[in-house]
């Protein structure tokens, strides 16, 4: 790699260290996790930066060293028990500050429940604003893959937390009796 190759190689890997941190959050469920993650994919992507092509998206080519290396440590914990007690997880709860936390919390939980491939799928074309066409380059898998992992994870994700049509978004019931009594 050009010496000017490097520089826009290293300028490009910091501008995309949100994207990938934000992908590794929500792929582990754990922010401490999700940053040991992300430490990783630059590690291994700054070890291996002359096998990247330059010209080619540098995002992409993070999600998927980020994408295989997660998986490799999920192969790899499944064999592992951790806090059997349940203390470590009693110490991360605090009590929500408003109904809009709460919303958030179940919806993390729900996500937490989808199929690895699901919620991977839904995060990459949903949160990280890929195409199914890259989303699928990311996965290693088809197009049409991509496309029904993403409908079934927002199928279930309706499921889980009990959508059922458009009326269930926005403000819940006193919230909205409270504004229709202020616009009076």
């Amino acid at each position: 790699m050009t010496p000017a190759g490097e520089q826009v190689f290293q300028t490009e890997l910091i501008a995309a260290i949100p994207n990938i941190r934000a992908f590794a959050i929500s792929l582990c469920g754990n922010p401490q996790m999700g940053n040991d993650l992300v430490q990783e994919t630059l590690l291994k992507a700054w070890t291996h930066r002359e096998k990247f092509q330059v010209g080619t998206s540098i995002k992409a080519w993070l999600f998927t060293i980020l994408r295989n290396t997660y998986f490799s440590q999920f192969r790899r914990g499944r064999r592992e028990v951790q806090d059997v007690d349940g203390q470590a997880a009693s110490m991360l709860s605090t009590p929500a500050e408003q109904p809009g936390h709460m919303d958030m919390v179940d919806f993390h939980r729900a996500l937490e429940q989808l199929a690895v491939d699901q919620r991977e799928a839904l995060l990459l074309v949903g949160a990280e604003g890929f195409s199914y066409e890259e989303a699928a380059l990311i996965c290693g898998c088809a197009v049409g893959t991509v496309k029904s992992r993403v409908n079934r994870a927002r199928g279930r994700l309706a499921e889980l937390l009990g959508i059922t049509d458009a009326s269930d978004f926005g403000p819940d019931r006193p919230s909205q009796s409270a504004q229709q009594k202020a616009s009076l």
